[in-house]
């Protein structure tokens, strides 16, 4: 780390215009197309309006709000002044932004208008319980906050920046090691916790899985299903078109087959970005032709594992390689990729290693805990230190992500360290069972979870998700691993469900899926407890 001055805003909207790129689309999205220079003026006069607001260096600022030019513009103007930027999910409950106005201590709040009431009944939760000072507010939300709380419209901010140029609109003297965002994780391990993340954090996302993975170039459109609210998302749509002088494409709307079949007709984007749902739901698909990716030079999928299966449907259907990408909130971004039948490789300056439990080096395909030297790694979480010291070690980020690595040192992702099942002695790997689960046409999803058996002991149970138009029995789907796994792997029982549980980021809610399994007794019911037409579960394999 290094005291040189970077400002991340600087680096993704002022370089084009340096480079003679301003002239180029920088944005696609509701309002229309906005050029690098247009994107670089409304960045320039919000970064003064915030100054005229009273915002200070490092303070928080919580941002609520669909995918929109202003979030973006938001995003880039609260970091050009030495803010930090707080993008929370639009899908959060009121009591979640609530915990997330309290734990970050924000002195503002942005609020779009899909998200008013939430941030409403967040405001009520708080009561006086909170830091914010002003809340500001996209299309005239409808939110009314305390009286000790000024409302502020988004134009009324944007004016008073424009009215204070110029001067109020330079970057501030950040380092690379300035504080430039924080990202709360997505709580599938625990209570979220804010990532903090720094300013060079930026270039080497973009200049590592931008640059060297995707070869985006300024001709490129990146539209990601993903929201600018979670961690790949905020790469997805600001940091690596941006960095590149390409074009992001930007969509409020929730990502439906209609929805991303309209952006893929009407915006033309040659990248894409989504979760292994976003993807299952588009092969599945009746109303989505064949040829809707045929502009599109690369898919890329991260969130959750990415079946075989899936991919080589994708593939088959849509004729777009579809790359499977691994990273965490941690490390801001995507640090493993792999493209169709390859292993796991690291992402160009970031270095891997597995371990024992006992920290030694794991041998040529030997599961163990996964590190990482990310130089995008986050500086800590903010508050919780017994986390901080359990995940960052020094240069490297300790995972709970299990993998092992062959003689080639190709990389294999086995599972996270609390789903891993140990039965009859031996580790059974629930991303292997599933895998295996998901080659039969009429699995459409499957979660593998241990819980006990009739004689206490763990054995692996199969929750299946059947595709749509098919049907198919427990009966069935363990005799089809009877062919093609060890005794050991085979599910105990299979039983049903209408979907799995996830995240807002779309990552299996395992916890969840294991309750559900515990709390039905045998017999032929499902895990949503009704009765399943080919009998919910069969007796061992």
């Amino acid at each position: 780390m290094t005291n040189e001055l970077f400002n991340a805003s600087h680096y993704l909207v002022d370089r084009q215009l340096e480079g003679g790129n301003g002239g180029r689309t920088a944005v696609l999205g509701p309002l229309g197309p906005v050029t690098y220079d247009e994107l670089a003026d409304l960045v320039a006069a919000l970064a003064a309006g915030w100054r005229a607001a009273g915002l200070r260096h490092e303070e928080r600022v919580l941002l609520l709000a669909a995918d929109s030019t202003e979030l973006l513009a938001a995003l880039l103007s609260v970091m050009r002044v030495g803010a930090v930027p707080v993008p929370v999910p639009t899908v959060s409950s009121s009591a979640e932004i609530a915990g997330f106005l309290k734990d970050s201590r924000a002195s503002f709040l942005v609020v779009g208008p899909q998200c008013a009431r939430t941030a409403q009944h967040a405001l009520e939760l708080v009561g006086t319980d909170h830091d914010v000072t002003a809340v500001v507010v996209l299309s005239d939300a409808p939110v009314q906050p305390p009286s000790t709380v000024i409302r502020l419209r988004w134009e009324h901010l944007l004016a008073a920046g424009r009215a204070g140029l110029p001067g109020g609109d330079e970057p501030d003297r950040t380092t690379e090691d300035s504080p430039a965002l924080w990202l709360y994780t997505s709580g599938s391990t625990g209570a979220p916790k804010a990532a903090m993340h720094r300013h060079a954090s930026v270039r080497f996302v973009a200049e590592g899985f931008g640059r060297q993975v995707l070869g985006i170039a300024p001709g490129d459109r990146c539209f990601s299903m993903a929201k600018l609210s979670f961690a790949y998302g905020l790469g997805n749509s600001c940091f690596l078109p941006l960095a590149a002088g390409a074009t992001t494409v930007l969509s409020p709307d929730r990502p439906t087959s209609e929805s991303v079949l309209r952006r893929l007709r009407e915006d033309d984007p040659t990248i894409v970005f989504g979760v292994p749902a976003h993807y299952l739901a588009l092969v599945q698909a009746g109303d989505i032709p064949d040829s809707a990716f045929s502009r599109v030079r690369i898919a890329v999928s991260a969130g959750d594992p990415l079946p075989d299966a899936l991919q080589k449907r994708f593939q088959e259907r849509f004729g777009t390689d579809l790359l499977d990408a691994f990273g965490s909130t941690e490390a801001l971004h995507v640090y493993l990729s792999r493209r169709p039948g390859t292993e796991w490789a690291p992402v160009p300056g970031y270095d891997l290693r597995v371990l024992t439990e006992e920290g030694a080096a794991a041998a040529p395909g030997q599961p163990g805990f996964l590190h990482v030297r990310a130089p995008s790694a986050a500086t800590g979480y903010w508050s919780p230190v017994r986390a901080t010291r359990d995940i960052f070690r020094g240069e490297w980020m300790a995972t709970a992500d299990v993998f092992s690595r062959s003689e080639e040192g190709g990389y294999s992702f086995q599972g996270r360290s609390g789903d891993m099942i140990k039965t009859r002695g031996l580790w059974v790997s629930p991303i292997e069972v599933e895998s295996e689960l998901l080659r039969h046409p009429s699995v459409a999803q499957a979660a593998v979870v241990g819980v006990p058996g009739q004689d206490g002991l763990e054995r692996p149970v199969a929750c299946v998700v059947p595709a749509r138009g098919h049907s198919v029995s427990a009966a069935q789907l363990i005799e089809f691993c009877r062919a093609c796994l060890p005794p050991h792997k085979r599910p105990d029982r299979v039983l049903f469900l209408d979907a799995l549980p996830t995240t807002n980021t779309g990552k299996t809610r395992r916890q969840l899926v294991r309750d559900h399994v515990l709390a039905q007794p045998p017999g032929g019911t499902d895990v949503m407890g009704r009765p399943h037409p080919s009998g919910a579960e069969d007796s061992h394999a």
